[in-house]
């Protein structure tokens, strides 16, 4: 647990000119996409031996500074996701005083930190109390929420909580990247590379599908709730599940691509990158897991395959790595995934989902744009069905290990939210190896055969 010290809400710095007038921006259809998703919750870990004092008196003004000084870039975080009168779609809205709402706490064990920051079992609902929420009402929603919890001479933690209709993971993280830079630097100015790019109109929609995935939204929802900035609910989090961290090696992920490709014996050829080999022993493990629930259930619940893929490059024309918003799109296979490896032999499941996971991943040599008026129709369909979606929350490519305030880079970055939406998490190795880290939440039965399977997975193939 965590008692709650100060709750404060932190402006963009005052003294420029931007942060003295009002900034819009329209939402797009990779925006809107994402309209009613729940949150994405993230939590980054450092270690850092201050007394409680000193942490209050020192580290806290600092951090809160240099977000100041960092708002002044991101206005939109400062803002609202709304819907004025005047407008014919939802815009994201930052007047002068808006402000991003900052709470700091103090765990109550601190040393629970290192027990936190590891990659065992841990009950998956110890992490909620680090987490803040998002303001939520009938006129609008904030953008981001951030807390910084202290753990006494043992380190401390922020947890921000991000709304998916306003920035990507890629968004976010180069924000948390921007902060972590004014912080370290103790300078206002921004490298261009952490600059954000705000030009809507490199996002083409002939079709309207931003309207469109609006207007699927408030059908979808309009029995279970009328506000339209309402969250899609969440998963309840049950008692007995389990948060726990598996590391990809880069020679183990060689290995397994050595496996999959001897084994292939079609002249097709397989796209066999990290993430989806990765992906696909994660997926082969945590069926494998849920089989004896699956067995036992009385409705049988499907499983489709879904991750999302950054179109910034693959968009005609591309659109630059530092845009600010949503710029991803769906890539899903509804087909049931416990049938596509029915009465395949466990040597041969890694194969067959890897050669699933490479025919999604073949649909980014096409125009990706193609059936997008489907995409969100098609998603909600099978969520209304009850089908698991086994998808995947961050990316490898994002380096959330480099977010550096001054004190070293985390010791553990955590995406909390997974244990809501029943995806796995990706990242890069935190010590640099070139590897894949991979969060999952699971039952603790479930975990304990999961473990099992990842552990032996690795002797067998690798």
């Amino acid at each position: 647990m965590a008692k709650t010290l100060e709750i404060s809400h932190v402006p963009p710095y005052s003294d420029s000119s931007n942060s003295l007038s009002d900034f819009s921006l329209p939402v797009t259809f990779c925006d809107t996409c994402w309209f009613k998703f729940p949150p994405v919750e993230r939590l980054f870990f450092y270690s850092l031996p201050q007394p409680k004092q000193t942490f209050l008196n020192s580290t806290i003004p600092r951090l809160k500074r240099s977000l100041s000084l960092t708002l002044q870039h991101f206005l939109p975080l400062a803002g609202n996701l709304t819907w004025p009168r005047d407008s014919p779609k939802p815009i994201i809205l930052y007047i002068p005083n808006d402000s991003v709402s900052l709470t700091v706490a103090e765990s109550n064990a601190a040393e629970d930190f290192d027990f936190l920051a590891g990659d065992h079992a841990r009950e998956a609902a110890s992490f909620h109390p680090f987490i803040p929420n998002l303001k939520v009402s009938e006129t609008g929603a904030s953008v981001i929420s951030v807390q910084i919890t202290l753990f006494p001479n043992r380190g401390f933690c922020i947890g921000v909580t991000c709304h998916h209709a306003v920035l990507d993971g890629k968004s976010t993280t180069m924000f948390m990247k921007s902060w972590a830079h004014i912080c370290r630097s103790e300078k206002s100015s921004l490298p261009p590379e952490l600059t954000p790019f705000y030009d809507r109109s490199v996002i083409s929609d002939p079709d309207g599908l931003d309207m469109l995935y609006v207007n699927q939204w408030l059908e979808f929802t309009k029995y279970k709730d009328p506000n339209p900035f309402q969250f899609l609910p969440s998963l309840d989090v049950p008692s007995d599940f389990v948060r726990a961290t598996f590391e990809l090696s880069r020679p183990d992920i060689a290995k397994l691509r050595e496996k999959v490709s001897s084994s292939w014996n079609k002249a097709e050829k397989l796209h066999l990158t990290s993430f989806a080999l990765t992906l696909s022993y994660m997926a082969v493990g945590i069926l494998k897991a849920t089989e004896e629930d699956h067995k036992l259930a009385t409705k049988k619940q499907k499983a489709f395959l879904a991750f999302t893929v950054d179109y910034r490059n693959r968009l005609r024309p591309p659109v630059l790595e530092n845009y600010f918003g949503n710029c991803v799109g769906w890539l899903v296979n509804y087909e049931d995934l416990r049938e596509i490896l029915k009465d395949q032999a466990d040597q041969d499941a890694l194969t067959v989902m890897a050669a699933t996971v490479s025919d999604l991943m073949k649909k980014l040599e096409e125009d990706v744009m193609e059936g997008a008026a489907e995409t969100l129709s098609n998603v909600l369909a099978a969520l209304a069905e009850g089908i698991r979606g086994f998808s995947v929350a961050g990316s490898p490519r994002f380096g959330v290990y480099g977010v550096d305030f001054g004190w070293g880079k985390p010791k553990k970055v955590e995406v909390v939210s997974i244990d809501r939406t029943a995806a796995i998490s990706m990242a890069e190795s935190r010590d640099g190896n070139g590897g894949i880290e991979v969060g999952v939440v699971l039952k603790k039965s479930e975990m304990d055969v999961f473990s099992s399977f990842f552990l032996a997975g690795l002797e067998t193939h690798v």
